[in-house]
């Protein structure tokens, strides 16, 4: 049994659902598709599997807005769409304290607050 119990593929498909403008620079556009790639990788680092969730084969997707200020810190979250299995959308908000704070924004992305939208998946293979 595999478990990935982090959404590795939010880069491949198109990424974090970011709420800025795109008027973004080819600069500013290799800048954002790195802080994504950071933070993407700090979600893997952080994410757990529940034992209680992984024992019951219990699998869901999520997805949470974050909004964070310019040195990373997440300012708030909002759980946008819940997994419907309470013990894995327990967990999403000792996620988010676990990735406080997530990588400094890009210095040229013009908003004082980011939001995005950060899909998670809890996926046994």
């Amino acid at each position: 049994m595999t478990i990935r119990s982090t959404y590795l593929s939010i880069l491949a498909a198109g990424g974090l659902a970011l709420g800025i403008g795109l008027t973004t620079t080819p600069a500013s556009a290799d800048d954002l598709a790195t802080w994504q790639k950071e933070i993407v990788q700090l979600v893997a680092k952080k994410q757990v599997y529940p034992r209680a969730a992984l024992s019951r084969e219990i699998e869901g997707h999520a997805k949470v807005k974050l909004t964070v200020d310019r040195s990373g810190k997440i300012q708030s979250h909002e759980i946008v769409e819940r997994t419907g299995q309470p013990v894995l959308d327990k967990e999403i908000d000792g996620l988010v304290e676990r990735l406080d704070p997530l990588p400094t924004p890009p210095a040229d992305i013009p908003d004082a607050d980011l939001s995005f939208v950060l899909p998670l998946a809890w996926v046994i293979q």
